[in-house]
């Protein structure tokens, strides 16, 4: 089996007490509030989503360790943490400090931090519906807060072994540069800023900084910033949020290419789905992708594996939406409808790199 790919799965942190949420989730245990609520909305919509080994605690370990180990078992070797500030403070980070990183010691797992600076509205809050323009917390921040905050990641993180590296260099994603580049004063600014954390990981005694984009359209302004590399987060980013999943992992698939054009390393993504109805009252078939299965995931992932195969100049990374987004629609870890099939597809393509 091969041995040589990292497959990455993005880890949304919302499965354990967050006090800042406690208004959209009063039972203290995250996201699984909404989840349990969980009602088909129409004929054939796949719901409730319902978790093989139950509504767990992701900032536990022993339950962390458990979903390293069920990673490992079939060929995936890295999480991706989205990882959030706000006000000046960080949010959704005990999984990834009491749960993932001691989980990783002692084994071959890696983690590494995707910066999800968009702004937070109402979308956590299943009881209302979603207004974008409804914004309770800005993700916007000003070099001031960058610096002090990229400082502390440095030390907390990135000097930590079971950081995910390229070429020697720790990986930082950033899921909107658009937005940072608002919050910092425009194209010139942020690259600066991004100039800036790589001299700063050097200055710390680290080889460099590989910077991630998020692909996002194809303007320039991407390129113009220097990034490294980008993948992608979801296919919904640009193939929108209905359809059939043969169809829309296709639509997402062909802007492959136009992203290498931007960025000049892109690293293949694929979405295992899309379901976004469980967090909006009023929504239906137009917050959601029909017939995703493990077959069409499969097929998917055949084609990142030929993409890598023939760029040999870059890491050979994939990554994958996602180990746990049950309110999305899109997670690895076992249902009760699947099973462990989405796993094993996974393992079909890529092996088990234990």
């Amino acid at each position: 089996m091969s041995t040589n790919y990292d497959l990455a799965a993005y880890i949304w942190p919302s499965y354990h007490y967050e006090p800042r949420m406690e208004n959209f989730w009063p039972e203290k245990d995250g996201e699984w509030y909404t989840v349990r609520r969980g009602t088909p909305r129409f004929p054939g919509h796949d719901m409730p989503r319902l978790p093989l080994l139950g509504c767990q605690d992701e900032a536990d370990p022993k339950v962390m360790r458990q979903h390293v180990e069920l990673a490992l078992a079939h060929g995936i070797n890295v999480f991706i943490m989205d990882w959030y500030w706000y006000e000046n403070a960080p949010c959704f980070e005990r999984q990834l400090n009491e749960g993932l990183i001691p989980a990783l010691q002692g084994t071959d797992a890696k983690f590494y931090l995707m910066w999800a600076n968009h702004d937070v509205c109402d979308l956590w809050n299943m009881h209302v519906d979603t207004h974008w323009d409804r914004v309770q917390w800005s993700a916007r921040v000003s070099r001031a807060v960058l610096e002090p905050m990229f400082d502390r990641i440095i030390e907390k993180y990135l000097k930590l072994d079971s950081y995910y590296r390229i070429a020697g260099k720790p990986v930082f994603s950033i899921f909107e540069y658009p937005t940072l580049m608002a919050g910092l004063g425009g194209l010139d600014a942020t690259r600066d800023a991004l100039a800036w954390m790589r001299r700063r990981c050097l200055d710390r005694g680290l080889p460099g900084l590989d910077i991630q984009a998020i692909g996002r359209g194809t303007e320039a302004t991407g390129r113009d910033l220097g990034f490294d590399s980008a993948t992608a987060y979801q296919y919904c980013m640009d193939a929108g949020e209905t359809g059939d999943y043969v169809a829309w992992a296709e639509q997402a698939i062909r802007r492959w290419p136009e992203y290498e054009t931007v960025f000049g390393t892109y690293y293949p993504h694929v979405s295992i789905g899309w379901d976004n109805t469980q967090r909006n009252p009023s929504a239906g078939r137009e917050k959601v992708v029909m017939n995703s299965t493990p077959d069409a995931f499969e097929a998917c992932l055949w084609r990142a594996k030929a993409w890598l195969d023939v760029r040999p100049q870059q890491a050979r990374l994939v990554t994958l939406n996602s180990w746990n987004e049950w309110t999305e629609g899109s997670y690895l870890l076992p249902d009760m409808r699947w099973g462990y099939s989405y796993l094993r597809a996974v393992r079909n393509v890529f092996g088990d790199q234990r």
